[in-house]
């Protein structure tokens, strides 16, 4: 009997009973971890706002405020353990400081993250939660937009400016970056390079509503920051050097790259008048539906690299995208380039060529504030 109930199920691969039932148990403990972390961040959030309303009781606020702090993480350290310092009190009220006053969670509201299938499902979640804390409706809804781990918040609060600190939350929501990710973003000044060639109401835009992909300049980042790719300690590397580092870490670039690229192939070969010319590197971007184009150059950016990449866009262009797509996207890494350069040979209103500088080691503050600037 056992046997031939084995061999019938082994027989429907479209129809697993074992893999559906591993589905559903791998979905409930997903399910319940976060279900556990919104709970961790609604309750730290909670403290930070008992402390700070006890705070505001006392007359000398900042003395009042050390001792507080001293006899709470006492109390509840008796009580229930590790967990509750006074370095980690002073987080909860930095946090609860900085996300009540912030329109960061209001706004996170309307991003796309299948939000309103998932919040009817878990509304009675919710309405338990506030009636264990004691909350009032308002601040109800604003812990529900608390949407990543306890450690990305200890993070993200660490970011002054808040225009920074709502780009990188949207972000870490939207692409579901682990804390290590987001650290990595933050590090490689993301933002910055994302702004620098932005007006302010688009970097306005891209504070409030993270990177939207509406055109290849939005593609499009300068410099791009290879620190992962190891190269650093060598002296001097070649071209092919680079590409094959990059290949071999290819979900790093993917990710330094930014939304929707998927790689399709390294040297692609284009054919004409008896003649071989080879992409570096080839990829495919879903959001803007085209090809993209990616020249490696070890120095100086020359001309006649930019007129070799126009030659590559203009065969993709008339020869292999379909009537859907749209205009083919090169992009020339290189270590150094002169802003004229680029500027005098390429057509005026170009937005399909460009060229970025890269960079194998994570540049200090001072040179990030150099790039910005």
């Amino acid at each position: 009997m056992y046997k031939q109930l084995n061999n019938k199920t082994s027989l429907n691969p479209e129809n697993n009973f074992f893999q559906e039932v591993i589905t559903i148990v791998k979905s409930s403990q997903q399910q319940l971890l976060r279900t556990v972390n919104q709970t961790l961040v609604m309750t730290n959030y909670e403290i930070g706002r008992k402390i700070v309303e006890e705070e505001q009781k006392g007359e000398n606020r900042a003395e009042y405020g050390k001792q507080l702090l001293k006899l709470l993480s006492d109390r509840l350290t008796t009580e229930f353990g590790k967990g509750f310092s006074v370095d980690n009190l002073e987080r909860f009220r930095k946090f609860y400081i900085v996300y009540s006053n912030s329109a960061s969670l209001t706004r996170i509201s309307n991003i796309e993250i299948s939000a309103s299938l998932m919040r009817k499902s878990e509304s009675s979640k919710y309405e338990a939660l506030s009636q264990i804390f004691g909350i009032d409706k308002k601040t109800q809804s604003l812990t529900t937009e608390f949407r990543l781990t306890w450690t990305h918040y200890v993070f993200l609060i660490s970011i002054e400016d808040k225009l920074e600190r709502n780009f990188y939350e949207i972000e870490s929501i939207k692409h579901n970056w682990s804390v290590r990710e987001l650290k990595r973003q933050y590090n490689s000044a993301l933002f910055g390079r994302l702004s620098l060639s932005r007006d302010k109401e688009e970097v306005l835009k891209l504070a409030l509503e993270g990177q939207i992909i509406e055109k290849p300049k939005d593609l499009i980042k300068d410099p791009y920051i290879l620190e992962f790719l190891g190269l650093a300690e060598k002296a001097q590397y070649s071209e092919e050097e680079l590409e094959t580092e990059i290949i071999d870490k290819l979900e790093a670039f993917l990710m330094e790259l930014g939304h929707g690229f998927t790689f399709v192939a390294r040297q692609k070969r284009i054919s004409f008048d008896e003649k071989h010319f080879y992409i570096d590197l080839f990829f495919y971007n879903r959001v803007l539906k085209c090809f993209v184009l990616i020249d490696l150059k070890i120095g100086e950016l020359k001309h006649q690299d930019l007129g070799q990449m126009q030659m590559y866009v203009n065969y993709y262009d008339r020869e292999m995208r379909l009537e859907d797509e749209n205009k083919t996207i090169g992009i020339i890494l290189c270590q150094n380039k002169s802003d004229l350069l680029v500027e005098y040979s390429l057509p005026e209103e170009n937005d399909q060529i460009f060229a970025s500088k890269y960079k194998t080691v994570l540049p200090t503050v001072e040179e990030f504030k150099k790039i910005i600037s």
